[in-house]
């Protein structure tokens, strides 16, 4: 990692600044109040679920293990930034070194791109078991699950290691101010001494992909279970099969509506305001309503996760 001086520049780079929220010292103090709280929120519904689908045999089913896997996801991918940002509430500095801002950077878009795969496994699943459900049990085997399950973590983290090494290796110079509460790509390409256009097309060419693909594959795999639903005669099974999928379709359209917003057109458009709430939106609000629609939503859960908290 390079970090160079210009005429404009009196002193060698140390980190970045995050500006985060600005607002006076009370505000900051709320801040960190809230945001403990949602983050404590986070971890304990998340964690509720890993353990209910853990210790409930009837559970132990591929739709509950994906399920499992995806809770685990939520607690690291809200992990990635929420302890950064309130460190941040309460520090007077805002400083954020070279080396965290890149591996916060990489962490929290590769667990993003996870995010995103298992979402599209998940759909897959939900399509087996309502459009083929004879084979189902063939299909979806263990094995099968599993390797699922890894390749999504593989994939997710292999997808941007190339941009955030060439990233990294990069000049930086000039102001050192993010006015955003994470690392993100676009303020640190625009802080470069240099501008590299094949740098910004490589990195512009892959993100979208790992949120394109998947959700072309749920959208996909949603047509066809939708299709076979209607081909259901009673309105009890069209409810059934509608309610397995619902939890899914809830939490995909929360974390895509956000993500599709931020992200469907070009980021210069997005005001830094608008930018850091809808960040906030699918990195921190949607994890801790995921356990809520979940458990909400299925009775295998709640009763599991009442004979947890009953332990």
């Amino acid at each position: 990692m390079n970090i160079s001086n210009t005429p404009n520049t009196s002193s060698t780079i140390t980190g970045f600044i995050l500006l985060g929220f600005p607002c006076s010292r009370e505000g900051q103090i709320l801040l960190f109040v809230l945001f403990s709280v949602a983050y404590l929120l986070t971890l304990m519904g998340n964690g509720s679920i890993i353990c209910a689908v853990r210790w409930d045999q009837r559970l132990h089913t591929p739709m509950y293990i994906l399920l499992a896997n995806f809770s685990f996801l939520e607690t690291w991918y809200v992990t990635s930034t929420v302890p950064n940002m309130l460190a941040n509430f309460l520090s007077d500095t805002k400083v954020i070194s070279f080396s965290g801002c890149f591996l916060q950077f990489y962490f929290f878009f590769s667990l993003g791109s996870t995010e995103c795969f298992f979402l599209a496994i998940m759909a897959f699943d939900r399509y087996l078991a309502i459009c083929q459900p004879l084979h189902y049990p063939t299909i979806m085997t263990g094995r099968l699950c599993t390797n699922l399950v890894v390749s999504c973590w593989v994939f997710g983290f292999l997808w941007f290691l190339i941009p955030i090494i060439i990233i990294s290796q990069m000049s930086f110079c000039g102001s050192r101010i993010i006015d955003h509460f994470l690392c993100d790509p676009g303020p640190l390409l625009t802080l470069t001494c240099k501008k590299v256009p094949v740098v910004e097309t490589i990195f512009s060419t892959l993100s979208p992909l790992p949120l394109v693909i998947p959700f072309l594959f749920i959208m996909g795999s949603y047509a066809l279970v939708l299709r076979a639903v209607l081909k259901v005669p009673s309105a009890a099974g069209k409810r059934k099969a509608f309610s397995t999928c619902g939890s899914h379709l809830a939490v995909v359209s929360l974390f895509y509506g956000s993500v599709l917003v931020m992200y469907g057109s070009p980021t210069s458009e997005h005001e830094a305001g608008t930018q850091k709430i809808v960040t906030l939106f699918y990195s921190v609000v949607t994890p801790l309503l995921n356990p809520v629609i979940y458990s909400l939503r299925n009775k295998d859960m709640k009763n599991a996760l009442q004979k947890f908290l009953e332990i």
